[in-house]
């Protein structure tokens, strides 16, 4: 891969976040409208976001995004957005009360997935997650080996 590409996951993505699949194991998803700002949005077009460290939480039944960078649009020079700032997730009332069930149970957090544009919206796909082991990550890059090795060898037999 060419140095200073950005990898991603489906083509049409802003970003995603990839290291969550490692560290936790996913339970449920949602996808959610993000309410941006003016700049926010110009941004993400032209520069994407980072979700490496981000997460949501639930607060006066409403669903917050924290830690998401977004980085502030260079032309809008002090009209700019805050780039961390906690940012508000829509969703309707059934789901936020169906997640509110779910994160109060041991262990359970919500993981935003990837970031994206849908019909002109920007949509974040938030997953109810449960933190793996050190054991569950060696078991599931032992299992990514195998398959990888698989394909392989049905590459080398099919030449």
């Amino acid at each position: 891969m060419a140095k200073g590409k950005k990898r991603k996951v489906a083509p049409g993505d802003v970003a995603s976040n990839r290291a969550a699949s490692h560290r936790y194991e996913f339970l449920d998803k949602l996808e959610c409208g993000l309410v941006l700002q003016g700049t926010e949005v110009k941004s993400l077009r032209e520069n994407g976001a980072q979700l490496k460290d981000g997460f949501a939480m639930i607060r006066d039944g409403e669903i917050w995004l924290q830690n998401v960078h977004i980085p502030p649009y260079a032309p809008a020079a002090r009209n700019n957005h805050e780039p961390e700032r906690p940012r508000k997730l829509l969703a309707h009332r059934r789901e936020i009360e169906r997640l509110v069930g779910r994160t109060h149970e041991r262990g359970l957090t919500l993981v935003p997935t990837r970031l994206y544009f849908s019909d002109g919206r920007a949509k974040v796909e938030i997953a109810l997650a449960k933190g793996k082991d050190r054991f569950d990550k060696r078991e599931t890059l032992k299992k990514k080996d195998m398959q990888r090795d698989m394909q392989r060898a049905l590459r080398e037999v099919n030449r």
